[in-house]
């Protein structure tokens, strides 16, 4: 699609007879003080908001907005962030530390805090951060792989992207992507999800769909079946089994020597159409991320993360509390379900734009519990794999913005590597302000009994333990559907691990509005034909821009 930015505003061609420009840097001057101070708005939003009502706002589209609104103002110095490029670093930012200071940082600090072992809290904060730091890294380096491809769903990314690219270029896109945020941001008035509608416009129909069912037998189930399907552990059985086939599936990618370059997208999803019709899912392959790659990638995070779990280990003081065998022990499954947890959250935030994480880290919680580790040293691997996976489903979110927002760049390549890396230096700083936010507002917030609720579960059920062996043996027996549907959808599908996040999810009309949404899109496409796609996109990423500024706004309602 031929970009319509004018020259004063953006680079995104060579000048005629010139070098090609260089990708805007995280460490401009002016733009790092832009970056930071995003960062800490998103921080305090993020940890407010998961204080004091238990959620998480993505603040991307807020970071963006601002950008572009910093950009408009007749300064010269402002100028430089017309740049959508610049835009992509602000929202990567705010973003980056919204999510770190809530569900990594936040949360795992209040778990050996609500156990009542308050010195342990800031040796927990540092492994946290650590996690936090590891589990970016793995996926900057795996984004664009077989496993996590640029060209999947990814559907927040999209919707940051068509923000920026909307707002750059006004017209009738802007008008679509406006009316859309009106009506999200009105549906967070009555409480009504419509993100749910928005991301069923741009992720995968199979994926979703099942997404949808498992939402629907969560929150109707009793009514239909006399039951609660969320309680019993029977959800986090479901996720056993399909996050155990899904980790045989990666290992199956990792494990192949020669790659070819195939075409990612399944039936249902945005398809690449004929010119002049631009589809935001289409564009030039991703630089090649291939098996080998990818491998590396995994095999030194699962490196990094046992050197991290050992430094968590050594500062919260576990040589006293377990031999050494067991302590090698410990930090070996801790290493491997920070991993885990990780590339499971990753792949369902891909497909959904939701991702699991309280539900995976308490599979692990349970595992631990009923291998007997120790109640203490229980509390801090929890607060350790808690702190992994939402970075990485963030940052999957931004590096799929930034690909959409570079894709028309010539020469292609070597830009959009330039530009991952600043995305990733953005999310460093962004990171580093969440962290200091939570050092100094983390004793006011507890004080005052401000705890994330995930973090009052995870400390009681290490506190209290397994009463018996039902909780295991209900998650292995609803492991084997888990396991077969996973097995059906494959591995770009992630049928099982949908079904499961949608079984661990209970929030009123999101089932409806999400299989509602894709009965609109295979309707709309029939009737629109592959203009449909475009179209779509364009209203489900208002509707989830109106969703996240309506999230952000409950900020003031909450104070």
């Amino acid at each position: 699609m031929p970009s319509s930015v004018s020259p004063d505003t953006d680079t995104t061609a060579p000048p005629p007879g010139g070098a090609p420009p260089s990708h805007p840097r995280a460490t401009e001057p002016f733009l790092l003080l832009v970056l930071v101070a995003l960062s800490a708005v998103g921080a305090v939003i993020g940890i407010d908001l998961v204080a004091k009502l238990g959620i998480s706002a993505n603040t991307a589209v807020v970071g963006a907005l601002i950008a572009m609104l910093i950009g408009r103002v007749p300064l010269t110095v402002l100028r430089r962030m017309r740049s959508v490029h610049r835009q992509n670093l602000a929202q990567s930012a705010i973003s980056a530390a919204t999510f770190a200071a809530a569900n990594a940082l936040l949360t795992s600090a209040a778990v050996p805090y609500v156990f009542g072992r308050k010195d342990l809290v800031w040796p927990m904060l540092a492994g946290s951060f650590v996690g936090l730091l590891i589990d970016a890294w793995v996926l900057y380096r795996s984004f664009g792989s077989r496993l996590l491809p640029a060209e999947g769903p990814w559907p927040p990314g999209v919707a940051a992207a068509e923000t920026i690219e909307a707002g750059d270029k006004g017209g009738k896109r802007a008008a679509v992507l406006a009316g859309g945020t009106v009506v999200g941001l009105v549906g967070t008035l009555f409480h009504l999800p419509l993100s749910a509608a928005g991301v069923a416009f741009l992720g995968n129909i199979w994926a979703l769909s099942m997404f949808g069912v498992g939402l629907g037998l969560r929150e109707f189930g009793p009514q239909l079946f006399g039951t609660d399907l969320g309680a019993g552990y029977v959800p986090h059985g479901v996720m056993v089994g399909a996050g155990l086939v899904a980790l045989g599936q990666a290992v199956t990618v990792l494990t192949r020597r020669k790659s070819k370059r195939v075409n990612t997208r399944e039936p249902g999803t945005a398809a690449t159409p004929p010119p002049p019709v631009p589809d935001r899912g289409a564009g030039p392959t991703s630089p090649v991320v291939d098996e080998a790659a990818l491998r590396r990638a995994l095999l030194r995070g699962y490196g990094l993360f046992t050197a991290g779990a050992v430094l968590l280990a050594l500062a919260g003081g576990l040589l006293g509390e377990m031999s050494v065998p067991a302590l090698v022990g410990w930090v070996l499954f801790a290493a491997l379900a920070a991993l885990v947890h990780e590339l499971i959250v990753g792949l369902a935030a891909m497909q959904s734009g939701w991702f699991p994480s309280f539900a995976v880290t308490l599979i692990f919680l349970i595992l631990g519990l009923v291998i007997g580790i120790p109640s203490v040293p229980l509390a801090l691997l929890v607060g350790y794999v808690s702190a992994t996976g939402p970075a990485f489903a963030d940052m999957g979110y931004d590096l799929k913005a930034g690909w959409l927002l570079r894709r028309d760049h010539r020469p292609w390549d070597p830009w959009e590597r330039a530009g991952r890396r600043e995305q990733f230096r953005a999310a460093l700083v962004g990171f580093a302000v969440a962290l200091a936010v939570v050092a100094v507002l983390w004793q006011s917030y507890f004080r005052q009994g401000l705890i994330p609720p995930v973090a009052k579960v995870y400390a009681d059920t290490v506190r209290h333990g397994l009463s018996d062996g039902d909780a295991l043996r209900t998650m292995l027996l609803w492991a084997v559907p888990g396991a077969l549907i996973q097995l059906l959808g494959g591995t770009r599908r992630q049928m099982g691990v949908m079904l499961a996040t949608g079984l661990l999810i209970l929030t009123p009309h999101a089932c409806v509005l999400v299989l509602a949404g894709l009965a609109v899109r295979v309707v709309y496409r029939r009737l629109r034909g592959r203009q449909a796609d475009s179209e779509l996109n364009l209203v489900g990423a208002g509707l989830i821009a109106g969703s996240s500024l309506g999230d952000s706004a409950q900020i003031i309602k909450a104070g």
